[in-house]
């Protein structure tokens, strides 16, 4: 797994599946940047950006980044 996506203490999960998960978190990056900009010019449902951030504070809670 890269040294980005640096597991908190208390998370227990082996090396392959924390890799997909962190996979997922690079998504939900993305999606919460593309949501951001989508939110400016009014392209996007406005609930958009708070199920990305939902998302996103579910991987703070696996990751330290």
């Amino acid at each position: 797994m890269s040294a980005i996506w640096k597991l908190r203490e208390n998370v227990k999960m082996d090396d392959a599946t924390a890799a997909e998960v962190a996979k997922i978190a690079c998504a939900l990056k993305s999606l919460s940047a593309y949501a951001s900009m989508a939110m400016e010019s009014e392209d996007a449902p406005e609930d958009l950006q708070k199920i990305v951030d939902e998302g996103l504070d579910a991987m703070t809670r696996i990751f330290v980044w």
